[in-house]
């Protein structure tokens, strides 16, 4: 390795060196306190106590836990498909109409919900869907619901819940969408257009198989992005009716500040640090074994 690539590689890492500090500093340690803190009895007030790995055994019995885990992974089932199936569709409509002004300013609006805290969200969506008279209101009336009910029943609160996130989270995924079909080199639609293909043959054969190292970072953000909820559910529901919308990350917050059982959430967290590292390990895979194909 030469004089000048080793400047370079020096000078990648300057670049990169501030938020690696504050990851570690913020992230790291923290992960790394939790695991000798799992085996452990801690409250976050008093000394905690070793109780060897009684708090994993614990796991195995606990059925608040698992219904936390089938209420997230429920979410991610409902919300995931929705998020990829809309943020291609626009990306594909706002990508044709990219020249008008019309074009501009949905790009702009679809964009919004993004930019803003899911607490301010949570705030907003619960107070239009707890008024009466709204709009909404007036237009689910026509198929004979109410918007107080929406989050005051538990066979509807989580589909609303998820149906809120997806709303919020649409742009976000549709802005990568946008970036990966303009990547799309123009000779490809050419070609096909010359050797008689249609609109429908364009979009299937050419468009979206590109597209897939796009949708498959679409996926596997959209799976953690679902599995770590937990300021919306927190503004719009605070996890009821009955538990309905009670998440994993929800029932970690209450068992660390509530039910004061500290080191039985990091035993579950290390649990879920886990499992979102297997899902990031099948995403490097899936990505690398699409970019060897291409």
């Amino acid at each position: 390795m030469n004089n000048r690539k080793i400047r370079e590689m020096i000078q990648g890492y300057r670049y990169i060196f501030p938020i690696a500090f504050i990851l570690f500093l913020f992230v790291g340690i923290s992960l790394i306190l939790g695991i000798p803190y799992s085996f452990t009895k801690y409250n976050l007030i008093t000394d905690p106590r070793w109780i060897g790995f009684d708090n994993y055994f614990k796991i195995l019995e606990d059925k608040r836990l698992w219904n936390s885990l089938w209420i997230t992974v429920r979410l991610v089932l409902l919300t995931v498909p929705i998020q990829l199936f809309l943020s291609t569709y626009f990306a594909l409509l706002l990508v044709k109409y990219k020249k008008t002004i019309i074009g501009n300013i949905a790009r702009m609006a679809i964009f919004i919900p993004v930019i803003s805290s899911n607490a301010v969200v949570g705030t907003v969506w619960k107070a239009i869907l707890n008024s009466e008279k709204t709009w909404l209101d007036s237009f689910l009336h026509i198929f004979g619901l109410q918007t107080n009910m929406l989050l005051g029943s538990s066979d509807s609160a989580w589909i609303t819940v998820g149906l809120i996130s997806v709303w919020k989270q649409m742009g976000y995924f549709t802005v990568l969408m946008i970036t990966s079909v303009l990547s799309i080199s123009d000779q490809y639609y050419e070609a096909a257009v010359m050797d008689g293909a249609s609109k429908r043959d364009i979009l299937f054969r050419i468009t979206l198989p590109l597209l897939k190292p796009a949708l498959i970072l679409n996926l596997f953000l959209a799976i953690t992005s679902g599995l770590q909820i937990f300021d919306l559910v927190y503004t719009l529901t605070g996890g009821g009716p009955s538990n309905s919308t009670t998440t994993l990350v929800m029932y970690l917050y209450e068992l660390t500040f509530k039910s004061e059982k500290a080191g039985y959430a990091m035993a579950v967290s290390n649990l879920f640090f886990l499992l979102s590292m297997v899902i990031l390990l099948c995403q490097r895979q899936l990505l690398k074994k699409e970019a060897s194909e291409i």
